[in-house]
């Protein structure tokens, strides 16, 4: 089977404004592609308002509608879903199915000094840049002194993999002046080795509060095999179909959900090697969505274990309930906001988390004294904790409450 290379991702923007732009996938499949495919929408800004995915597990047929705007790079768009797929080179001009994929080899981690003068919103400014740039932040440490200096240290990977010429330097650091002006003191880029970014680690201590985030109840079963709860309804049904399992989801929409139920699905597929043959994503009135995904076992068998529809089901309502864990504690004299999302077994984290926390502090108009990135192993699982230390001045303004709600709503995009 052969398809021609510029066939591979086919983007169809739309006539008039606010309606769906349509991205087209066909290409050779691989474990985790629709995953890893939504990841790269996420980053991009983008809501995937519909969606459909076939596949034979040799090859697959993915549509997604998505919403953008005027700032969408459609162009760098298209670039990042062909790297994604299998077998995507642009030195070849026919691409065909090859069973033996290579894992890519990790990304050059480069250090980000920068010093500056604080004020309101340098954090998110910032942030935006650097994800302007496809620059992502791997881990962040950031301290203020006494004398209103901020001084931001972070550990970056380069999408476009060209920081380490001086040209990525220099676009870099030009970027960044224009949007601090005066305020910047100092800029500097150096690629770093893996002992530097160990010794850059985030403390290991974690206090009881956000540990106590982490025990979400287990949902109770029913006795038609499905769970549910006022915002997410689980269902699974081997009666609907011959030779499938049928999963049925019914959830409110949230930014990035169809990732985090391709995040879980490639996740759980890692462990007990499942295939989505054929999925459907819809989004409906008043923000409610129907997802259909129609699985089957590596031998082409239905899901008849208990065990294992129970699993499946329990990932996927606790994964839809909870996507974030989000609260603000006292830190001694001081107030700290966590937060707290999973990380995939590949070892990607979620995108833009880190914009959208400063950007929902800025909103606030509260600034951040320290901040840092962190990943924790808590129970069997590997998270993403952000850790902001606030900046209270001369007290805090705003009630903790108005903190975690405002927040959790950029985070989910209902803001």
């Amino acid at each position: 089977m052969g398809i021609l290379y510029d066939d591979v991702v086919i983007i169809s923007q739309s006539d008039k404004e606010g309606d769906p732009c349509v991205i087209t996938v066909n290409c050779p499949d691989k474990t985790g592609l629709g995953c890893d495919l939504c990841r790269i929408i996420l980053f991009f800004g983008l809501s995937i308002v519909r969606g459909d995915v076939s596949t034979d597990g040799k090859w697959c047929y993915i549509v997604f509608w998505v919403i953008g705007d005027s700032q969408t790079r459609w162009g760098l768009l298209k670039k990042r879903l062909m790297g994604a797929c299998p077998s995507c080179s642009s030195a070849s001009v026919v691409l065909y199915y090859r069973a033996e994929m290579q894992a890519p080899k990790p990304s050059d981690v480069f250090l980000l000094k920068l010093s500056c003068y604080d004020r309101k919103g340098l954090l998110y400014d910032v942030t935006a840049v650097l994800c302007e740039l496809e620059l992502t932040i791997e881990k962040v440490k950031i301290s203020t002194t006494p004398d209103g200096k901020v001084m931001d240290l972070f550990f970056v990977t380069d999408t476009r993999e060209l920081l380490h010429t001086r040209k990525r330097k220099e676009d870099t650091y030009e970027h960044l002046k224009t949007i601090l002006g005066n305020a910047m003191i100092s800029c500097d880029v150096e690629m770093v080795g893996t002992e530097i970014t160990a010794c850059s680690q985030a403390s290991s201590f974690l206090p009881s509060a956000i540990i106590d985030m982490f025990h979400l109840d287990m949902p109770v079963e029913l006795p038609s095999g499905s769970l549910t709860s006022s915002n997410v309804s689980v269902t699974i049904d081997n009666s609907l179909s011959p030779g499938h399992t049928l999963v049925q989801i019914v959830c409110q929409d949230h930014k990035g959900l169809l990732y985090d139920i391709m995040r879980t699905l490639k996740d759980y597929n890692i462990q007990v090697d499942e295939l989505v043959s054929y999925g459907r994503f819809s989004r409906r009135q008043r923000g409610n969505c129907e997802i259909d995904l129609f699985i089957m076992q590596a031998d082409g068998k239905k899901i008849v274990d208990p065990s294992k529809q129970n699993g499946l089901s329990s990932r996927l309502w606790m994964e839809l309930l909870q996507p974030f864990r989000v609260t603000v504690i006292s830190r001694g004299p001081d107030t700290e906001l966590l937060v707290a999302n999973p990380v995939e077994l590949s070892g990607k984290g979620r995108p833009l988390v880190f914009h959208d926390i400063t950007l929902a502090l800025k909103m606030l108009d509260i600034c951040i004294f320290s901040a840092e990135i962190g990943r924790h192993m808590i129970g069997d699982r590997e998270w993403e904790v952000y850790r902001v230390l606030l900046d209270e001045g001369d007290g805090l303004s705003v009630p903790r409450n108005k903190i975690e709600e405002g927040v959790w709503k950029l985070l989910m995009g209902w803001e």
